[in-house]
């Protein structure tokens, strides 16, 4: 968690969208839930959540919502 230290909230945040396109990359991929909770994207996400929880969902509520999406067949 070094590497987070050194970033602001307002990095965080701007990155936010790449995080959940990440996000949704491994899901879409095929990553277990457990190689996902290692990774940065899901570090960071969690970050925010603990910064900022009022404004930003946790990790784990946004990793069932994306995997429903990309489960849900295409009407």
């Amino acid at each position: 968690m070094g590497a987070a230290a050194k970033l602001t909230i307002g990095e965080l945040e701007a990155s936010y969208p790449t995080y959940c396109k990440a996000l949704r990359l491994l899901i879409r991929n095929g990553r277990s839930f457990e190689a996902i909770q290692r990774t940065v994207c899901w570090e960071r996400l969690s970050l925010l959540q603990k910064c900022l929880p009022t404004r930003y969902k946790s990790p784990d509520y946004l990793y069932v919502l994306l995997k429903r999406e990309i489960e849900q067949p295409a009407a």
